[in-house]
């Protein structure tokens, strides 16, 4: 198609060349057959067909600029203001809690007797089953009845020795029997204390692992217990972040299987990077006021980590790289009666991006016009029109 028309606008020229000018008959000449008066020709043919060019395309520039009707690229803008930003960083962590354990013996022997149920609330130092304590009651009996002898020799041994009366070693022999039976006594008490299975914090005794009448021994497994009020979310966090995550910094926390966010804070940051993964351990502090949170639930945390209170914000989208690698947008000056403007091209230095928008650091300002939509086929200079 593109030979055609070239050929076309030859073949016109030739023919103006030869009518319009008496001296250049291209038949005529060609039929001939000089070289050199063919070449002669075509070089006078080539400066009327430059000239012609050039003719035309002034002609063209005249009629773009006087047409009433002619056809401005539609361009919708946007004004750009002031806003507030925050940035956040988004990783994955798992709830948990510090109290939840499972509750072992501390003595061999018989259970005898179970007092919860699996759901069941119980107080810190509440008695949860009993262990059979194999003859150590007898034991404490007869240790405590020791003990009262050996008080009152002591007692006596001592009133003697206040009146000088009797030996020295009498009076030592005494309180050394009396404070070996107080031990004695001392240490069977706590090893009777050890056939109470009680509950080392208040909570919710969650599974019951074991039932009466079964021989226990220590590192068995009894109870679970978990306090659900002392909730926390633990994630690692890549090492470039350490610099923005400081401790008491909000953080978001959303539960894909309740579909709720949380609102809590950082509680620890963890000193210690891990050479496997190149990440710090952090913890956030999480409220459970509806009681619906569970250990080892998924959350992800969107943690709060830049906040800028007067930012240019723009969508991402429009944002367009030249071939030097400039990052650049199109904003428009006055608009005219027939809302018409021209635009201009601007290089700008970019931020943070949050969502469809990015902050704009530098380049554009508060009050200026942005176009938002047709700016990919837009050139710095040319006139468009705005559409509402």
């Amino acid at each position: 198609m593109k030979k055609i028309i070239i050929l076309g606008i030859l073949s016109f020229v030739l023919i103006s060349c030869s009518g319009g000018n008496k001296d250049i008959n291209v038949d005529e000449i060609i039929k001939s057959k000089d070289l050199k008066s063919i070449k002669a020709s075509r070089e006078l043919v080539h400066k009327e067909y430059e000239k012609w060019v050039a003719d035309l395309a002034k002609l063209d520039k005249a009629i773009a600029e006087l047409d009433p009707n002619k056809k401005n690229p539609l361009v919708k803008t946007l004004t750009l203001k002031d806003t507030l930003f925050t940035h956040y960083i988004e990783i994955q962590g798992n709830v948990d809690t510090k109290e939840n354990i499972v509750i072992s013996p501390e003595f061999s022997g018989i259970l005898t007797q179970v007092f919860v149920k699996a759901g069941q609330k119980v107080s810190k130092g509440q008695v949860l089953a009993r262990i059979d304590d194999g003859g150590l009651s007898a034991s404490l009996a007869q240790a405590e009845t020791q003990l009262a002898l050996a008080k009152t020799t002591f007692e006596r041994q001592k009133n003697l020795w206040d009146q000088k009366i009797g030996s020295e070693i009498q009076f030592l022999q005494a309180k050394t029997s009396l404070e070996s039976q107080q031990k004695a006594v001392a240490q069977i008490k706590s090893q009777l204390n050890k056939t109470n299975v009680v509950a080392p914090f208040s909570g919710t005794i969650d599974e019951v692992m074991t039932e009466r009448g079964k021989v226990v021994a220590p590192g068995m497994n009894l109870f679970r217990i978990v306090n659900l009020s002392n909730m926390y979310v633990s994630a690692n966090v890549p090492e470039n972040y350490i610099p923005q995550l400081k401790l008491g910094a909000n953080v978001d926390v959303f539960l894909n299987a309740l579909g709720k966010s949380y609102q809590g804070k950082v509680r620890q940051v963890g000193n210690y990077i891990n050479p496997n993964n190149r990440t710090f351990s952090i913890e956030i502090a999480l409220p459970n006021p509806d009681n619906l949170l569970r250990p080892n639930q998924v959350a992800v945390l969107k943690i709060e980590d830049y906040k800028n209170p007067k930012a240019i914000l723009i969508p991402e989208n429009i944002v367009q790289e030249t071939a030097d690698g400039s990052k650049v947008i199109y904003t428009t000056g006055n608009i005219g009666k027939d809302n018409t403007t021209k635009v201009t091209q601007k290089k700008i230095e970019l931020g943070y991006t949050s969502g469809a928008y990015v902050e704009v650091k530098a380049g554009v300002g508060a009050g200026e016009t942005l176009v938002t939509e047709g700016a990919k086929s837009l050139k710095d200079g040319i006139t468009v029109e705005v559409i509402q």
